[in-house]
């Protein structure tokens, strides 16, 4: 799995490279652009309604009050370290939902997007058909609200696993191991619903290989970390890199297509 999350990133690179040579930066930096502004306003008022939400919980529940009256610094410093790891753990969770709602939204573009990447690679063009792209739209949907119910499902129980001391603390890193699965699992089925695979062939191959879409999820989130361009370029640097990651590793991995 090591080997495949370093291909997963090295196609990263190779991704910018691509992009430059063959000018797709129309395609990058005007849904780039929206993504930006529509995750910076998202994640603004989803932190302060985190923050709200804990005070609240802490305050109603009487919490704060029995902390005061024990007047004991570890148990202050373990219920602060467990707040942090609470507030991770749902500003992931808002994430995730917002990340799937631009999934949905964006699908036509990644779904394009994957396409021209890998005509560009093998040197050839695929017959445009609009049933056929509405249906891979469809699918890039489907998948997404899938992958949504499911990744809904493990975050409610890491978020219970965040209320325990110490053990709790690994939750975050945990949560963040499973957003980036299942973002790079989105990336990855484009190419195989272009090669044919039905959804549970798609489920048992990117299962098989979740090194690729662990490295590419990692890389997206990562790529946060830059404010505003970082934003920008992540949403389609994603897409054409786990396309590149699959379609330059033909002969270890198309051949399961």
């Amino acid at each position: 799995m090591l080997r495949e999350i370093v291909i997963a990133i090295q196609s990263y690179f190779a991704a910018h490279a691509f992009i430059k040579k063959h000018s797709l930066w129309r395609w990058i930096i005007v849904p780039g652009c929206v993504y930006a502004i529509l995750f910076a306003i998202s994640m603004y008022f989803f932190s302060r309604s985190v923050n709200a939400a804990i005070e609240w919980l802490t305050i109603e529940t009487g919490l704060q009050v029995w902390i005061n009256k024990l007047q004991n610094s570890w148990i202050g410093f373990l219920f602060t370290v467990g707040g942090i790891m609470f507030w991770l753990i749902m500003m992931l969770f808002y994430f995730s939902f917002f990340k799937y709602i631009w999934l949905i939204l964006g699908s036509p573009v990644f779904s394009y997007l994957s396409e021209r990447t890998a005509s560009i690679i093998e040197g050839k063009e695929f017959d445009f058909r609009l049933k056929q792209y509405l249906a891979d739209v469809a699918r890039g949907i489907k998948m997404a609200v899938r992958n949504t119910l499911w990744q809904a499902v493990y975050l409610f129980s890491i978020l219970l696993l965040s209320l325990v001391p110490f053990i709790g603390w690994i939750a975050p890193f945990i949560a963040l191991l499973i957003e980036c699965y299942y973002y790079g699992f989105s990336m990855l089925d484009y190419t195989c619903e272009r090669n044919k695979m039905n959804v549970l062939k798609s489920i048992d191959f990117i299962g098989r290989h979740r090194g690729l879409a662990i490295g590419n999820g990692m890389v997206f989130y990562s790529m946060h970390c830059i404010p505003l361009l970082g934003w920008v370029l992540a949403p389609a640097y994603a897409v054409i890199a786990a396309t590149i990651s699959l379609q330059e590793n033909k002969d270890e991995f198309m051949r399961e297509l």
